[in-house]
C-alpha cells in the first residue's frame, strides 16, 4: 500500500511539472553489443517526451537514464525478426544494423520540431581465431594465444550539430564486433560436451591419436551461425607462416583422416583430426591452430556446409598417386629404368600371346 501511494505521488509530481525544458543537442550515443543494442539521446529533445518518442515509430520503450532517454534493442533476432522495426543488410563482409528514434505525437497540434535519430550498428562477419594447439616435443602443450582476442568492447560515437531542417535528422554509424564472443576450444572426446583445461598432457606414445577442435560463439543472436571456412596448422603463431598444414579447406575437410562433424548448424562447429608433428622444426616449438570463421546470417542465407565426400576422396587420392608416381619415376634411373621396361614390354607382349592362343581355341 505504500508503494502504491509513492508511486501515485511520483506520478501526479511529473504531471504537475509541465513541459519538460528542450534540449537542442543533436547528440546520439550507440553501444553495439554481440547481441544487443543501446541508443541514448539527450533527455527532452527539442521538448519532446520520452513517451512521445518511439523506435522505429513502433515501440514506446524509451526510460530515462543519468540525463538521457535510453532505447533497448535487446536481441538482433527475436522470433518476429525485426524488434521495433530493426531492419538488417549484409553488404559482403559486414552485416548492417539499423534503426530510428521519431517523434511520433498523437495530439491535434505539434507544438515541438519534429525529430529523428537514426542509427547504425556494424558488424564483419569474418574473423581469424588461433591458439597454441600442441608442443612438438612429443608431449602436448595447449594455451591459450589468441592475438586478436580484445575484451567485451563496444564502440561509441557522437555525431553533433546538424543544420536546421523542418525535421531534426541526426544519424550515426557505430561498429561492434563479433569477435570477443569467439573462441577456439579443445575437447575430451567426439561429444564435445566438457572443454579440456589448459594445458593438457598427451604421452608420446598417444601422437596420432584424435584431438576434438571446435570455434564457438558465445551470446549471439540464435540468427547467426558459426561456420569454419578454412582451418591450418601452423609451427609458428603467425598464420601465414610458409610451413602449414591445411586441415579444413572451403569448409570441408582436406583428407579422410579429419572428420567435421558439424559446420553452419549452430552457434558451434567441430572437428577432429589426429595429433601430428613437423619434420625438420625445432622440437621446442608448438603446432598452432588457425581457423577463418564466417558469422552466417541464417535468416537470410543457407549456413551448413556440405560436402561431397566420394569427390573430395577421389580427388585426394588422385592428389597421392600423382605424388608417388613422380616420385618413383625420379628413382628409376639407369640400369633399373631399363630393366622396369624391359619387363613391362614382356608382361604386354605375354598377356596378348595368351588372349590370341585362347581366341584360336575357342
Amino acid at each position: 500500500m505504500v508503494t502504491l501511494t509513492i508511486y501515485l505521488l511520483v506520478i501526479l509530481a511529473q504531471s504537475l511539472a509541465g513541459p519538460c525544458n528542450p534540449n537542442k543537442a543533436d547528440v546520439i550515443l550507440v553501444y553495439c553489443y554481440p547481441k544487443t543494442i543501446i541508443t541514448k539521446i539527450p533527455e527532452c529533445p527539442y521538448g519532446w517526451e520520452v513517451n512521445q518518442l518511439a523506435l522505429g515509430g513502433i515501440c514506446y520503450n524509451g526510460i530515462h537514464d543519468s540525463g538521457y532517454y535510453q532505447f533497448t534493442i535487446p536481441d538482433l533476432s527475436p522470433k518476429n525478426k525485426s524488434y521495433c522495426g530493426t531492419q538488417s543488410e549484409f553488404k559482403n563482409p559486414v552485416y548492417h544494423f539499423h534503426n530510428s528514434i521519431i517523434s511520433n505525437d498523437s495530439s491535434v497540434i505539434v507544438k515541438s520540431q519534429p525529430v529523428n535519430y537514426s542509427f547504425t550498428c556494424t558488424y564483419n562477419a569474418n574473423y581469424l581465431v588461433n591458439q597454441a594447439a600442441f608442443d612438438q616435443r612429443y608431449v602436448l602443450f595447449w594455451e591459450c594465444a589468441s592475438p586478436r582476442f580484445q575484451p567485451h568492447v563496444s564502440l561509441i560515437q557522437k555525431l553533433y550539430y546538424i543544420p536546421r531542417v523542418a525535421t531534426v535528422h541526426v544519424k550515426n554509424g557505430s561498429s561492434g564486433s563479433f569477435e570477443s564472443q569467439l573462441s577456439l576450444n579443445f575437447y575430451s572426446n567426439a561429444k564435445f560436451s566438457s572443454i579440456k583445461e589448459a594445458p593438457f598432457i598427451i604421452e608420446t606414445s598417444e601422437i596420432g591419436s584424435d584431438i576434438f577442435a571446435g570455434v564457438e560463439a558465445k551470446g549471439l543472436s540464435d540468427r547467426f551461425k558459426v561456420v569454419l571456412n578454412n582451418c591450418w596448422a601452423t609451427p609458428s603463431s603467425e598464420y601465414f607462416y610458409q610451413i602449414h598444414w591445411p586441415l579444413i579447406t572451403k569448409g570441408c575437410a582436406t583428407d579422410n583422416s579429419i572428420l567435421v562433424h558439424e559446420n553452419g548448424k549452430t552457434s558451434r562447429a567441430t572437428f577432429q583430426f589426429n595429433a601430428f608433428r613437423f619434420r625438420n622444426i625445432p622440437k621446442l616449438s608448438k603446432v598452432w591452430l588457425h581457423c577463418e570463421t564466417h558469422i552466417c546470417d541464417s535468416e537470410k542465407f543457407s549456413c551448413p556446409v556440405t560436402c561431397d565426400k566420394r569427390k573430395q576422396r577421389m580427388e585426394q587420392t588422385g592428389g597421392v598417386l600423382v605424388a608417388e608416381i613422380a616420385v618413383r619415376s625420379k628413382q628409376l634411373t639407369g640400369k633399373y629404368s631399363r630393366l622396369a621396361c624391359v619387363s613391362l614390354a614382356d608382361i604386354i607382349f605375354h598377356l596378348f600371346f595368351v588372349i590370341g592362343f585362347c581366341a584360336v581355341l575357342l
